[in-house]
């Protein structure tokens, strides 16, 4: 389907026997990464001259694996693509008022439905999660889950952020935010380095903490690599690759399980026959 202006969606919808009116909807809205197409978001099982982006998300069987375990919704997976396939650029020549528009037309795809809305991005696909909450005055009350797979670049307090998501979370007791990221700020690309200390998602990520730590108590852990920060209940969670190896671990933080992860945390799901940035627990499941 093609939304105007310069907008493409494909959904992932699992079998009409199995959205039956005794199961909730989740909606998961995935804004891609920058310089991917819906298709190699999917994912597929390796064919003679595939461009290797085919096999670094696999969207599609991360989302089979998480419906066989979350009986008690229907899952279904929107993936947004901007034309000039970077949700950065596609925001810089339209703006941010006709993406609530964008949401809406998708919900209204499944009329007569109680609809729960995940807002979910890699890379630049957090600018759509932000350019949703600088066109609202609050995030809306049936979004219930947001998960940043390494992707709050554009988090910032000045446009309130820190305000409206505080609100939404304590808003009530069924919100859960995640958010995935790595030390990019001292990972090489060819020797050099690509991301500031501040402007990566290691440097917007603990701003977030920081500016956080005025309404929420964190409950700060290290386990190897990672350092770990909870706060009300474990519903907002932060999980931080310390990167000591310096490798660039962008798109690999959602090709380890990221995906299942954003959707299964703070669940009774969380971490069952899977781990985050464990070995692939979905490879039965690609296509």
């Amino acid at each position: 389907m093609s939304f105007a202006p310069q907008v493409r969606v494909v959904v992932n919808a699992p079998s009409e026997d199995l959205i039956t009116p005794d199961k909730k909807l989740l909606l998961v809205l995935y804004a891609l990464p920058n310089g991917n197409t819906i298709e190699w978001t999917l994912g597929r099982k390796p064919q003679p001259g595939d461009d290797w982006r085919y096999s670094i998300q696999h969207i599609a069987a991360q989302t089979r694996f998480v419906r066989q375990r979350l009986t008690n919704y229907a899952v279904v997976v929107a993936l947004l693509e901007a034309s000039q396939k970077s949700w950065p650029a596609w925001r810089k020549e339209h703006g941010d008022t006709r993406i609530p528009l964008l949401v809406q037309s998708i919900k209204e795809l499944f009329p007569q439905r109680k609809i729960e809305v995940m807002l979910n991005g890699h890379s630049g696909g957090g600018s759509f999660i932000f350019g949703y909450l600088n066109a609202l005055p609050a995030i809306p009350s049936n979004v219930t889950r947001i998960a940043f797979l390494d992707s709050n670049y554009a988090y910032n307090v000045q446009l309130g952020h820190d305000r409206k998501l505080a609100a939404w979370l304590t808003g009530r007791e069924d919100r859960v935010l995640c958010v995935l990221a790595y030390n990019d700020s001292i990972a090489r690309l060819e020797g050099k380095p690509f991301a500031s200390e501040s402007g990566g998602t290691w440097g917007r990520s603990h701003a977030m903490l920081k500016d956080f730590a005025q309404v929420f108590s964190w409950a700060a852990t290290t386990n190897g690599p990672f350092e770990s920060y909870s706060a009300i209940d474990g519903r907002v969670r932060f999980l931080l690759h310390q990167n000591p190896d310096r490798k660039i671990l962008h798109t690999l933080q959602v090709e380890r399980n990221g995906f299942i992860h954003s959707l299964l945390l703070a669940t009774p799901l969380e971490n069952r026959d899977y781990q985050y940035m464990g070995e692939r627990a979905y490879e039965d499941y690609i296509r």
